[in-house]
């Protein structure tokens, strides 16, 4: 199961652009080399996560800079062919705001998107009672078909907030680790969009007044106004946490208060 997905704006894409050309600017790389590296561009084009320098549509992307009057305009055409198609993980269950997907090695993956849909912040105090009803239901369906010792992680800039932060086991909370070289991913670039797709101006400008100043190459991953975080814990810290007891051959049940 995917969820629908919304269509980013074009300074989104931009900021990126800005970000691939300073990198080059400060290294030996080609932009070429940069657009792939340094940018979430080929995941956006729904190209997948290999990052194959070689695939034949992102080639086809890249021939068309040359000749294009703006390089960005080129870019957020080429995007707007099939804007966020293939691009969203495979969520095995959706609960509020909350999905998970299965990886390799038995690790189940969080993944969080506002779809709340009134004015209110998904992740303001009037709503963390729902956002932990949601992420308890989500473990009450996970629990019968995972090990307590399974792997529960995520990746994102919002483990930076205390208002998602407290939404957690303290033990996740406090496995959060830097992600080396996440230029590739949204749990960086995440942090430039609003609900609705559109950038967030005072983020965005913070970003790039630092991004101008910056010497070298060693520098530029410090422009960003927060970084990607990694997190981690074991199945049954969650369980304990949001009251699920998990009963052998049976479903989990929220334990009374």
């Amino acid at each position: 199961m995917r969820r629908e997905s919304m269509v980013f704006c074009k300074d989104f894409f931009d900021l990126q652009f800005s970000f691939a050309e300073k990198v080059r600017d400060l290294s030996s790389e080609s932009l070429e080399t940069t657009l792939l590296d340094y940018t979430n561009f080929y995941v956006r084009f729904g190209f997948g996560r290999d990052f194959n320098a070689e695939n034949e549509s992102w080639r086809h992307y890249l021939a068309g800079l040359p000749s294009a009057n703006d390089g960005r305009d080129w870019t957020y055409r080429y995007y707007l062919r099939e804007p966020e198609a293939k691009t969203a993980p495979p969520a095995v269950a959706t609960f509020g705001c909350f999905s998970y997907e299965l990886r390799d090695g038995g690790a189940v993956r969080l993944h969080f998107r506002d779809s709340d849909s009134d004015c209110c912040s998904p992740l303001a105090t009037a709503r963390v009672e729902r956002r932990r009803a949601e992420l308890a239901a989500l473990f009450a369906h996970l629990m019968p078909n995972i090990s307590q010792d399974a792997p529960i992680v995520g990746a994102s800039w919002l483990y930076n907030l205390r208002a998602y932060r407290r939404l957690f086991p303290p033990a996740y909370v406090a496995s959060a680790r830097p992600i080396r070289n996440a230029f590739r991913s949204m749990p960086l670039w995440g942090q430039f969009l609003n609900r609705r797709g559109e950038i967030r101006e005072p983020t965005s400008k913070a970003f790039l007044n630092a991004l101008a100043q910056a010497p070298s190459l060693s520098e530029v991953g410090r422009c960003f106004p927060l970084q990607a975080l990694g997190v981690s814990a074991p199945a049954r810290e969650f369980a304990d946490f949001y009251g699920i007891r998990v009963v052998a051959n049976s479903r989990p049940t929220r334990a009374c208060s």
